[in-house]
C-alpha cells in the first residue's frame, strides 16, 4: 500500500468518527469501561499468580528419619530420594539444627529446652523440594514408602486447598477476561455497523466504480483501531497511578508481609501495553465482522 494511500484511509478514519460523534463516544466509553474492568482482572490476577508461586516454591516435603537408621541408611534412604525425577533438591537437616530452631523460635521460653541436648528426640530431617509444586504430594506418597522414613509431613490439606485455589481463581479470571473482551467486540461491531449502514449507497457506489473491497475496508478498520487505542487511555492512567499509589501503601503499611506484590515497573508498562494492544484487537475484529456482509455486492 502507498503512503499517501494509507494517509487517505487514515484520513477517513478519523472523518468517520467525526461523522458519528455520539456513537463513538458510547462506543469509547464502553470499551473504556470494559479495558478498565480488563486491566483491574489482569492486575489481580497477575498478581495472584505470582503470589501464589511464591506460596508454590515455598511448599516443602519434611521426611522425618526412623531414629534407629544407621548413617549408611540415611545416605541409602538419601539417594532413593534424589532417584526421584520430580525431586529438584534435598537438604539434610540435623536433630541439632532441628532443636536449636525449635529453642530461638521460641525466644525466652525456648531456654526451657536446652535440657534436651544431651539427649535429643528429635528425629533428623531430610527437606526435599521438587521441580513443580504440583508434583509435592505424589513425591511424598512415594518417600512414604521407602525404608527407615518414621513419617512425611507436606502440609496435605493445606497443599491441595492451595493449589485447588489458584487454580479456580486463574480460571475465574480469565473466563471473567475473554467475557469482558467478547462484550467489547459486540459493541464496537455494533458501532461500526451504524456507520456502514449510514454509508451503505456509498459503498455500492465505490464498488460499481472498481474499488476493491480493501480500498472500502480499511477506514473502517482504522477507525475500529482508533476506538480501541482511545478507550484504552483512561484504563491504562487509572493502572498506572491506581497501582503505584497501592504498591506504596502495600509495602510502607506492611513492610514484614511474608510476600511480595509485583514491582510497579516493569509491571504496569505491561499492563498497558496489553491494554492498548487488546484495545487495538477488539477494534480491529469488531470493524472487519461488521463491514463483511456490506461489501457482498
Amino acid at each position: 500500500m502507498k503512503l499517501r494511500t494509507l494517509g487517505r484511509h487514515v484520513k477517513e478514519g478519523f472523518k468517520n468518527l467525526a461523522r458519528n460523534s455520539w456513537m463513538t463516544v458510547a462506543s469509547v466509553s464502553a470499551v473504556t469501561v470494559t479495558l478498565l474492568l480488563v486491566g483491574v482482572f489482569a492486575t489481580i490476577l497477575l498478581n495472584l499468580n505470582d503470589i501464589g508461586s511464591q506460596i508454590e516454591e515455598d511448599v516443602e516435603v519434611r521426611v522425618f528419619i526412623d531414629l534407629t537408621a544407621e548413617e549408611a541408611e540415611q545416605d541409602d534412604l538419601r539417594q532413593q530420594i534424589e532417584d526421584i525425577p520430580q525431586a529438584s533438591t534435598v537438604e539434610f537437616q540435623s536433630k541439632e539444627d532441628g532443636l536449636n530452631r525449635l529453642i530461638e523460635s521460641l525466644g525466652d521460653e525456648g531456654q526451657v529446652f536446652e535440657s534436651l541436648r544431651d539427649e535429643n528426640p528429635l528425629n533428623d530431617v531430610f527437606v526435599v523440594q521438587t521441580e513443580n509444586p504440583q508434583d509435592t504430594i505424589p513425591v511424598a506418597k512415594k518417600i512414604e514408602e521407602f525404608q527407615n522414613v518414621e513419617k512425611v509431613e507436606y502440609a496435605e490439606e493445606t497443599v491441595e486447598r492451595l493449589f485447588n485455589v489458584m487454580d479456580i481463581a486463574r480460571n475465574v479470571g480469565l473466563v471473567l477476561i475473554a467475557g469482558l473482551l467478547f462484550t467489547a467486540m459486540f459493541l464496537i461491531a455494533n458501532t461500526i455497523r451504524i456507520t456502514i449502514v449510514a454509508r451503505r449507497k456509498e459503498i455500492e457506489i465505490m464498488k460499481m466504480v472498481g474499488a476493491t473491497n480493501w480500498f472500502i475496508r480499511w477506514p473502517f478498520l482504522i477507525e475500529g483501531v482508533l476506538i480501541g487505542i482511545l478507550g484504552a487511555l483512561i484504563p491504562i492512567a487509572v493502572v498506572i497511578f491506581g497501582y503505584d499509589y497501592l504498591h506504596t501503601e502495600i509495602t510502607t503499611r506492611y513492610p514484614t508481609l511474608f510476600i511480595d506484590v509485583l514491582p510497579v515497573y516493569p509491571f504496569v508498562l505491561e499492563v498497558s501495553a496489553l491494554l492498548i494492544l487488546m484495545g487495538m484487537i477488539i477494534g480491529l475484529w469488531g470493524s472487519f465482522t461488521s463491514i463483511r456482509k456490506y461489501l457482498k455486492v
